[in-house]
């Protein structure tokens, strides 16, 4: 069975309650992907990999990055891996995930990048992945500002070319909330498959890259809520697309 790390979908919320002159502090840890660890386990094995393990447990060394047949980063900051415990804390050398990932990439392995406030540049610029080794190896270009294109009314994926990870899948999409918004890089090697239109613009929503050794693929929504909502998880092409998808990255 092939092997699959996720990377982040994962977040503490903290909120305080006022009551007149009391209040009083709750707080949840949240996991955003289960919906899509459950359509891909029968296929996959998946080590799905919270955003506050990552800093210290996502691989330091291309052969511990190689257990792996993919690698998925959805919805965490270029901080994270690159700030381990050891030099934010210690101020000692350690090796840079990012670097890591590109050679990974380089050397067959395959990537994978989902949308999210903490992806691409993310909310306020500060998912920070522009001009790093991870924006070489993907089929997009990254802004250097906040990225987020919100779409509260709803929008439509639309097909721009056939390919293999759409079978089975019938033209019944589901709405969208919303995206990343990226620049498709110009290279015979990248194929766009999905756009998604907001506000009378049609921005890539799904594309893929066989420019390298290792395969990469972009899907610039959200794998669950916000910006894909429940009816997007309940439609019975989600748990196709993925399959698909992945199939076709570690094949």
């Amino acid at each position: 069975m092939k092997k699959i790390l996720l990377v982040g979908e994962s977040w503490v919320s903290n909120s305080t309650h006022f009551k007149g002159f009391d209040s009083f502090q709750t707080t949840f840890y949240e996991l955003g992907a289960n919906n899509f660890v459950k359509a891909l386990k029968d296929n996959f094995e998946i080590n799905y990999m919270p955003s506050h393990v990552a800093s210290t447990d996502f691989p330091s060394d291309l052969k511990s990055l190689k257990e792996y047949d993919c690698v998925i980063l959805s919805d965490i900051g270029a901080n994270t891996l690159l700030l381990h415990p050891d030099v934010f804390v210690k101020g000692q050398k350690f090796p840079n995930r990012l670097n890591l990932i590109e050679d990974y990439v380089l050397d067959g392995g395959n990537f994978a990048m989902f949308g999210g406030y903490f992806s691409f540049q993310g909310i306020n610029g500060a998912a920070r992945f522009k001009n790093t080794p991870v924006e070489r190896i993907l089929p997009i270009n990254i802004y250097p500002y906040d990225d987020r294109l919100e779409a509260p009314e709803g929008s439509f994926p639309s097909v721009i070319n056939d390919h293999e990870i759409l079978n089975g899948i019938t033209n019944d999409w589901p709405y969208l909330l919303g995206c990343n918004e990226v620049i498709l890089k110009n290279n015979d090697n990248i194929t766009p498959i999905l756009n998604i239109k907001i506000d009378k613009k049609d921005y890539p929503l799904l594309v893929l890259s066989t420019e390298f050794k290792g395969k990469t693929a972009v899907w610039t929504s959200d794998v669950g809520p916000h910006w894909l909502p429940n009816d997007f998880v309940n439609w019975k092409g989600y748990k196709i697309l993925w399959n698909n998808l992945f199939n076709w990255l570690t094949n």
